[in-house]
């Protein structure tokens, strides 16, 4: 259970939510709070080697959790996951879309296949995941729908071409589905993520092999030093604040939130638009 409860115990019993990209870094963290609040939590993934072990660790917590794989790039797949969840659980409540790719590049050097992989899994993963849980949620008078998006489209971020065009389309379909669904009780928003300490983020402080590092040298002392030089609120976020948000979307204090864009960083990207970093 959370350190810090916010919620009301079992403020979401009774739901079913799906959250792709659930059994790890941020989506990990978005799952595990939906499940400590009651949500059954379907954990939607192409890697099926990390679904079982965050399945169990949830279901050993007390929540409820099941696992499905899917490649949200792939729409005949994807309906049939919603298809499969609403067939085993009887009704969706929220979807959580969190599937994501980046990788650095330079925008001249992006290969036909670079590109399309990352538009593919954000942009177009985002849209068939929401198609296809539409007709569920539109029968049962309502539901929820969470992006993931973020905030390095703003103000341009370079070498991440294919990234900010992605979450930039994430963004205009949230605001547009919002507009299109509401007349069903559908609630479309979007959440913007600031640094969090995944494993990758730890990578990129990591020295690679042989280089020289200092005696003193921590990773954790790095990224100590760079979240307070760089974040207002001077700490990194964790997939729980992330959560805590979805959480909040998908509570009835949500009920009349539709086409928002909630950006949660600690007003990093404020401080680097007022800074030109």
């Amino acid at each position: 259970m959370s350190s810090h409860p916010v919620f009301r115990d079992g403020l979401l019993d009774g739901q079913v939510g799906i959250v792709t990209g659930g059994a790890t870094g941020i989506g990990l963290g978005i799952s595990t709070t939906l499940a400590q609040l009651g949500m059954h939590v379907v954990l939607a993934s192409r890697k099926p080697e990390n679904l079982q072990s965050a399945v169990e660790n949830i279901v050993a917590a007390g929540g409820k959790a099941t696992a499905v794989a899917v490649d949200v790039r792939d729409q005949t797949r994807v309906q049939a996951m919603a298809r499969q969840v609403h067939d085993e659980l009887g009704r969706i409540d929220l979807l959580v879309n969190n599937a994501a790719g980046n990788f650095y590049k330079k925008s001249e050097e992006l290969s036909e296949n670079a590109w399309k992989s990352v538009i593919e899994i954000d942009l177009y993963g985002t849209f068939f995941c929401t198609q296809a849980v539409f007709p569920y949620m539109k029968a049962q008078g309502g539901g929820r729908v969470v992006s993931t998006s973020m905030t390095l489209h703003y103000r341009g971020w370079p070498l991440m071409a294919h990234a900010t065009a992605a979450k930039a389309g994430v963004d205009a379909l949230t605001r547009t589905l919002a507009v299109e669904w509401a007349e069903h009780g559908i609630r479309i928003n979007a959440i913007a993520p600031g640094p969090i300490p995944t494993e990758g983020v730890r990578k990129a402080f990591t020295p690679p092999p042989g280089a020289p590092v200092p005696d003193f040298f921590s990773v954790d002392k790095a990224m100590d030093v760079f979240a307070k030089a760089t974040i207002p609120l001077k700490r990194w976020g964790t997939p729980e604040d992330i959560g805590q948000m979805v959480a909040y979307l998908a509570s009835p204090a949500g009920d009349w939130i539709t086409g928002a864009i909630f950006v949660i960083d600690g007003g990093e990207w404020l401080a680097k638009s007022k800074t030109g970093m």
